[in-house]
């Protein structure tokens, strides 16, 4: 049952808010009532209602006969400091890596079992890939979920008991997954060798806060025989630790100025 749901099976009315936000989350452009309330399985005229009102309170926008996300959820995102901080510490140096390597480049955050894209910049030569800026991925199947897990305090991982399988290659089994995560954290980096996509490889690092928490992963990935990932593990692994260095230079710098007051 979703956690939408009570335990009635009555749907209650943030539950169905969330439930339609969630489609624009896994989705690249606007969606219909009619595609919302086939991906929610919510009925047509409860989904009809609450994207009404969530037009009416700024959730979401018209476009045509379709919906997008509104500018309150926008305003929102932007009020969120660690997030903000994290892209704008980032950015500089991921697009640096990607003009170097004329590889996709990535940073992502966890979100329950899944990484949640911030940003992606594409490699032009490449496939496009599914990754996509406030995309989801699994994080048991790509380097950057698991570069965060393995810098997350083990005891704080709570691997689920029914993993999908996405390809030959994908580990689905908690022990094999716990090992692995075991020699991410020893060696500072973490590959995906085909488990989300057959065909494509990449290589990710873990960016730390100025507390010592993971708070990020910067990627790397490309097409099988087009990319090293082990020659580029050091530039993965470089660009994360300058992230990381830049952030806790920026609280350093913030920190005087707060006694202060």
């Amino acid at each position: 049952m979703s956690p939408a749901h009570r335990a009635t099976g009555e749907v209650t009315s943030v539950g169905r808010v969330a439930e339609i936000l969630k489609q624009f989350a896994r989705s690249r452009g606007a969606l219909s009532a009619a595609a919302l309330a086939q991906r929610t399985g919510l009925p047509k005229t409860t989904v009809y209602r609450t994207v009404r009102e969530m037009v009416r309170v700024g959730l979401l926008e018209r476009d045509g006969r379709d919906y997008r996300p509104g500018l309150l959820l926008f305003e929102i995102g932007e009020k969120l400091p660690q997030q903000r901080d994290l892209r704008e510490a980032s950015k500089r140096h991921l697009m640096t890596l990607h003009e170097a390597t004329r590889q996709n480049v990535g940073l992502a955050v966890l979100d329950g079992f899944d990484v949640v894209h911030l940003d992606v910049f594409r490699s032009v030569e490449g496939p496009r890939l599914p990754q996509h800026s406030g995309g989801r991925s699994p994080a048991h199947a790509s380097a950057s979920g698991k570069a965060i897990l393995a810098f997350m305090p083990p005891e704080s991982v709570v691997i689920p008991g029914d993993l999908p399988r996405f390809t030959p290659h994908t580990s689905v089994e908690s022990g094999d997954l716990r090992a692995e995560l075991r020699r991410v954290r020893r060696r500072g980096a973490a590959f995906d060798r085909q488990e989300a996509i057959e065909g494509i490889v990449g290589v990710a690092a873990p960016v730390i806060g100025p507390d010592e928490e993971v708070l990020a992963a910067v990627s790397m990935s490309g097409v099988v025989g087009r990319i090293d990932t082990a020659r580029m593990e050091a530039a993965v692994r470089t660009t994360a630790m300058t992230i990381s260095r830049d952030l806790e230079r920026a609280r350093s710098i913030v920190r005087p100025v707060l006694r202060r007051r």
